[in-house]
């Protein structure tokens, strides 16, 4: 769950991305694992889901760390935050995450999915050189998959 006010919009990085709606000052926690607004989902029951369920879940869900075979999709706009090589945020702790440097009002939020998603393999498929995409925390608006998540 973002803990800060946000917004989504056109992204220069891809499709629509997550913008900070308010100053976010550096090492601010910023988004927390919250099961009342970010929902798991067994694997193996996705798989009963029509095809653009599950579609959809390829796109916007990453595993959860702790849980083997359960998928997290964030309900809020954190599903569209943007992978970035050099992201503003800070996963590497799978439940919470930082603000890696001041951001403004209106900067984009990015995050590393490299840092909570064993299974992104990037756009091209092409490895963390290549990878550029929208995430899951979703996953933003790209193309691709890490379940992608």
């Amino acid at each position: 769950m973002l803990l800060i006010g946000t917004y989504v919009a056109q992204s220069a990085i891809q499709g629509l991305g997550v913008f900070a709606g308010e100053a976010v000052a550096r090492g601010r926690l910023m988004w927390s694992l919250n099961p009342k607004f970010d929902i798991f989902i067994n694997e193996q029951e996705s798989e009963e889901f029509p095809p653009h369920m599950r579609e959809y879940l390829a796109h916007y869900a990453y595993p959860h760390m702790e849980m083997p075979g359960v998928m997290v999709l964030d309900s809020d706009n954190g599903k569209f935050m943007n992978h970035s090589l050099s992201p503003n945020t800070d996963f590497r702790i799978f439940d919470k995450g930082y603000a890696l440097v001041d951001i403004a009002a209106g900067d984009e939020i990015t995050c590393n999915y490299f840092e909570f998603d064993p299974r992104f393999t990037g756009m091209f498929g092409a490895g963390r050189a290549a990878a550029v995409r929208t995430r899951p925390h979703g996953n933003g608006n790209g193309n691709g998959s890490s379940m992608k998540p």
